[in-house]
């Protein structure tokens, strides 16, 4: 029997333990998707994708936006011209996507912007430890798409991150800020959906604003009929 579920393509890294990935496959399902994982070493594309879903992981690799320097950074090669590619042939195609922690960066970057390569001698107000449960508070901008689907202005939520968005690439437009001012949403000003979030939603399924996130991804691919086959290229079957 054919699985009516709309797919969506989830990017991610080559590592034995996916814990994003399975965070996010569990979030989609959640929400009537099913989800297609690939990674530079497995990077096939199957048919009849309808949305993008863009994965933390690794920093982007500075040379990506016109800078320079790690911060004692791990980059991943592969991956960022894998997920590179994927972003822009999306934008091509108009197929919805949806950007988390790197994946928010990495849309902005394909649009042009411009990346904090190192967040930690510049916080203030926010803490610089890691954590997978809400640490710290977002603002959302009230005419926002984002403010629409998560149902709030003010929202907790968690912190994996060192790099953020500093200038906004063209076409989007930043709708969440932190304590310190740092970029923690970008959305697209027109009507295509393009959203990216600093936090990590997929780790917060308990929090009811954090599933209707994925819920109104799931709207807006049933709002789109499209598919990445707009590019020509076929994957797996």
């Amino acid at each position: 029997m054919k699985n009516r579920r709309p797919l969506v393509l989830v990017t991610g890294p080559d590592k034995r333990l996916r814990f994003g990935w399975w965070a996010a496959r569990l979030m989609l399902f959640l929400s009537g998707l099913r989800a297609h994982y690939v990674t530079p070493l497995r990077p096939e594309i199957p048919h009849g994708v309808r949305g993008v879903l863009i994965g933390g992981g690794d920093d982007i690799d500075p040379s990506h936006y016109g800078m320079t320097g790690d911060a004692g950074a791990e980059y991943d090669a592969a991956r960022d011209a894998l997920e590179l590619e994927i972003i822009r042939n999306a934008i091509r195609c108009k197929v919805p996507i949806l950007g988390i922690c790197r994946g928010a960066q990495l849309l902005n970057v394909v649009m042009g912007g411009k990346l904090h390569a190192d967040l930690r001698p510049l916080r203030k107000r926010t803490p610089n430890r890691n954590s997978l449960f809400p640490i710290k508070a977002a603002l959302i901008q009230g005419d926002s798409r984002l403010a629409a689907l998560m149902g709030k202005q003010k929202l907790w939520v968690n912190s994996l991150h060192h790099q953020a968005v500093d200038e906004t690439g063209e076409g989007l437009r930043a709708v969440a800020f932190d304590s310190d001012n740092f970029v923690q949403a970008v959305e697209s000003n027109g009507p295509d959906f393009l959203l990216g979030v600093q936090w990590h939603p997929e780790y917060l399924p308990y929090v009811a604003s954090q599933r209707r996130l994925f819920r109104g991804f799931a709207r807006a691919l049933a709002q789109t009929p499209v598919t990445l086959d707009c590019i020509g290229k076929r994957g797996a079957a």
